[in-house]
């Protein structure tokens, strides 16, 4: 009896943390990333597309796996030619099609359902180049509907991209990123 009780309870807990481990899959059309470029002339907003996005968790490890993929010529700040600039001479985006961020570990709690504000490392890769960088996220859980939205800075310049700067028009080395993702959660 003792061992029937024992095998019980460590399939009982065994289905239980099996439970825990999710995918949350990120629906592209419905997503954006913002980006915010101050300059001495005006600030530059600007959006990028997001191709793909699939991130694994368990809620009872901090570890997480996975990436966000953004087109990296996709950027669009309302003028056309600095698109064009910002595309090809800054993220070379010919040569380096994407950039993305792998998740790799997480602090924090993430609720199974409502809101939840966890810390987010992982590696931001830009120009080929890996970069690590720690992300305040705020979850929203409403059933396997899940938004998650993170605002963070990127020092591009320090990470090897060109300063758009010219003559008397000059813009910062940091650009601030603004994302929303919004997707599904499956077991």
């Amino acid at each position: 009896m003792k061992s029937f009780v024992v095998s019980a309870l460590a399939f009982i807990l065994a289905s239980t943390a099996l439970a825990q481990h999710q995918t949350f899959t990120v629906n592209p059309d419905a997503s954006q990333v913002k980006m915010t470029l101050g300059t001495t002339h005006e600030v530059v907003n600007g959006t990028f597309h997001i191709q793909s996005g699939s991130i694994e968790f368990d809620r009872n490890a901090p570890k997480l796996s996975g990436s966000v993929v953004v087109l990296a010529g996709s950027g669009k700040t309302g003028n056309g030619i600095r698109d064009k600039k910002m595309n090809k001479d800054i993220l070379k985006a010919d040569q380096y099609t994407t950039v993305s961020f792998a998740p790799k570990t997480y602090a924090g709690t993430i609720a199974p359902s409502g809101d939840s504000t966890i810390q987010v490392s992982g590696v931001f890769t830009i120009l080929g180049n890996p970069h690590d960088l720690t992300i305040p996220m705020q979850i929203q859980m409403d059933g396997a509907k899940v938004i998650v939205k993170a605002q963070f800075s990127v020092p591009y310049v320090q990470w090897g991209l060109k300063n758009p700067s010219f003559m008397f028009w000059k813009a910062e080395n940091d650009v601030a990123i603004d994302l929303n993702l919004v997707g599904r959660i499956s077991n």
